[in-house]
Parts: structure tokens; C-alpha cells; sequence
């Protein structure tokens, strides 16, 4: 996929972004070791995404912000270190609550990168937003995808390992950020009231109440199921890895091919549907094999949902691309963020797989918003921006 006369740095924050992502896979396949030889329970273990995503979802409220005041290839770098420092320290401790702390300041600097990085791809595609957008949702996915294949192969000799790789590949991306990105065009300096204010944009807020309750859904499935899979640590990367391949094919080649044809809106409207259903599923599954299949399927799923949202949020906004990104992230992570300790908690309560059932009936709601506020993105073609 090539966007004229803007692949080179397209491509380059891309890479940064797969790095980056590649470092929150990295820690699934590992969670049940964790718990294993932690001694802690599955809500106390939860918690390490819990704190990583309410981190990451509040601080883009600045991360969209700072941007616009230091630049977006500085604040690139200042999150890429943040966490650089963060997932090493990791491997450092010995509790689950010293982890979840570190794993806070891993999520502000995640934040500082995501909302730049997005920025960054929207600023330099052109007419081709929606392309961008997927190539970016493609990078973030194919990173999460490898993540818990390293994870689990590190992951066999130490829990530890894995932070130590995460921290690595950060370092990594640094460097290539400082190396191949250069700063876009600047955008007019704004504050965190800016970021608030453009939830009054009715199609803005509609895009992240949608995303907020979608990525509940996605976070159920992506934290909460390595722990009850009931295989070993490679296993549980393979299931992931499989995954987030499928997730990839969903942003780069179903989407793109699905919304000229019948709409962005229905497109997405659909797929959340078809994903409530699948978490049912999962609900109803009774062994790990089917668990597995399923968790695979919702790949493709999470994929095109994943890229027509960003796309709903970032096309409809008149705001900065910075702000835009920023407010509709943070609502985003926010949703996501109480996904992982809900379904501890409602797990080692009433059942292993009860939390895909509530999983399934948020996830349907995000549907039935975005059914009733279809018309706020009538405007909206496959590609929004022009």
C-alpha cells in the first residue's frame, strides 16, 4: 500500500509504531506466569493492564496538547523513552502492585507516542486518510501480533524477559524515530481545553463513546483470555500472534475494500455487531480449542473496527489533528481500562467466561449509539478528508 509522495514518512512512523505496540504484546502471554509465581489473583493481575490504559487514555488529553507546544517528533521520542525506562524497570520488581505502578508510566508514554504518531500519519497522507489510517492501525496490530509470539518464547525461561525485550525494541525505535522522522507541518499551539472542547463536535464525541465501549470489548478479549486459555506460554503467543495477523488484514484489506462499497458507517455498525455476537461465543465455549478459534476470528473483527473508527473520529472533527487524536483516544484507553479488572473480577466470581457476556452487551451498545447518531456521519466517503 503506497500513499503518493508521503510513503517515506508515513512508513517511518509506521515502524515506530509497530515497535511501539510490539512492547504491550510482548507482556500477554506471560500473565498467567505472573499470577503463577506472584501468587497473585486474576483481578490483582489485571490491574497491570487496568493501570497501563487508565494512564494511557487520561494523558492523552495532554499527550494531543504538548504536541502542538514541543512538537510531534520531540513528544515521539519523549514517549518512546518514558517507556524505554518503564517496561526495563519492570523486570526489576517483585510485586504485582510495584508492576502495575510501572506499568502506569508505561501508558503516559505509549500516550505521548500514539496520539503523535496518529497525527503524524494524518498530516502527511494527503487525500489518502483512510489509507494512512489503516496502514497505522495495520503497524499497531502487527506489533501487538509479534509481541505475544516474542513474549512467549522469552517468556518460557522468565516472566522477566520480556520486559527486558520491550525495553530493547524501544531503544530501537528511538533511534530509528530520531533518524528517518522528520517534524510535519505545525499546528497552532493548543491546551488540554481544546482537547475537552472538541467533545462539543457531536460527531467527535459519538466516535470515542462508540470507541470507548468497543475497546471494552477488545480489551476483554486481548487481556482477560490468556488467563483462562489453559495452555503454555508459546501457545497462548501463537493464539495472539494468529490474531493480530488477521487484525492486520482486517485494516489493510477488508475495510478498505468493504467501505466503498456499502459505507464506513454500516461497514462499522455491522462489525460491531458481528463482534458482540462473536464474544457471546466465547461466552458459550467450553474448552480451549474453540476459545482459540474464536479469539483468532475476533482478529479480523477488532482489525476493521479498530481502522473505521479512527477514521469516523479523525474525518468528521474540524479540530487539529493533534486535539482530535488526543480526545478520541483518551476515551478510547478510558473504556478499555476498566475492561481487564471487570472481567477479573466478574471471572474468579461467577465464572471463567461470564465477563465475555457483559463484554458482549457493552459492545452492543457502542452498535445501537452508533445506529441512533448514524446520520452524524452521512457526510463521511470511504475517504473523509479532503
Amino acid at each position: 500500500m503506497r500513499i503518493r509522495g508521503t510513503h517515506p514518512a508515513v512508513l517511518a512512523t509506521a515502524v515506530a509504531t509497530f515497535g511501539s505496540f510490539l512492547g504491550i504484546g510482548i507482556v500477554d502471554p506471560i500473565l498467567p506466569s505472573i499470577a503463577r509465581e506472584l501468587g497473585a489473583s486474576h483481578f490483582m493481575v489485571m490491574f497491570l493492564f487496568t493501570s497501563y490504559l487508565l494512564i494511557m487514555g487520561l494523558a492523552n488529553l495532554v499527550a494531543g496538547a504538548l504536541a502542538t507546544r514541543i512538537g510531534s517528533r520531540r513528544t515521539l521520542v519523549l514517549g518512546l523513552s518514558i517507556v524505554a525506562v518503564f517496561s526495563g524497570a519492570c523486570a526489576l520488581v517483585s510485586t504485582v502492585e510495584a508492576l502495575s505502578v510501572l506499568r502506569g508510566f508505561w501508558g503516559l508514554g505509549n500516550a505521548l507516542f500514539t496520539t503523535t504518531a496518529l497525527s503524524i500519519i494524518v498530516g502527511v497522507a494527503n487525500k489518502n486518510t483512510e489509507r494512512a489510517i489503516g496502514y497505522y492501525e495495520a503497524s499497531l496490530g502487527f506489533g501487538i501480533a509479534c509481541g505475544p509470539l516474542l513474549g512467549g518464547v522469552l517468556g518460557t525461561n522468565s516472566w522477566r524477559l520480556p520486559f527486558v525485550g520491550a525495553s530493547v525494541i524501544m531503544v530501537l525505535a528511538i533511534a530509528f524515530v530520531v533518524m528517518t522522522v522528520r517534524e510535519p507541518a505545525t499546528e497552532r499551539k493548543q491546551g488540554v481545553r481544546d482537547v475537552v472542547e472538541t467533545y462539543r463536535h457531536s460527531g467527535v464525541r459519538t466516535a470515542a463513546i462508540v470507541g470507548m465501549l468497543y475497546t471494552f470489548g477488545y480489551f476483554t478479549l486481548f487481556a482477560y483470555t490468556p488467563l483462562i486459555l489453559g495452555v503454555g506460554t508459546v501457545q497462548i503467543g501463537l493464539v495472539f500472534f494468529v490474531w493480530g495477523l488477521l487484525l492486520v488484514v482486517g485494516s489493510t484489506t477488508v475495510s478498505p475494500r468493504l467501505n466503498p462499497r456499502y459505507g464506513i458507517t454500516k461497514v462499522t455498525s455491522f462489525s460491531l455487531v458481528l463482534f458482540g455476537a462473536l464474544l457471546a461465543l466465547m461466552w458459550l465455549s467450553t474448552d480451549s480449542m474453540t476459545l482459540s478459534v474464536l479469539v483468532v476470528l475476533g482478529g479480523l473483527l477488532c482489525g476493521m473496527l479498530n481502522a473505521n473508527l479512527t477514521t469516523l473520529a479523525m474525518g468528521v472533527s474540524d479540530h487539529g489533528r493533534s486535539v482530535a487524536s488526543g480526545a478520541f483516544n483518551s476515551l478510547r484507553f478510558i473504556g478499555g481500562a476498566f475492561a481487564p479488572i471487570t472481567a477479573g473480577l466478574l471471572g474468579q466470581t461467577y465464572g471463567e467466561t461470564v465477563p465475555f457476556v457483559f463484554a458482549t452487551a457493552v459492545v452492543l451498545a457502542g452498535a445501537f449509539v452508533l445506529l441512533t447518531r448514524f446520520d452524524t456521519f452521512a457526510v463521511l466517503t470511504s475517504d473523509p478528508v479532503h
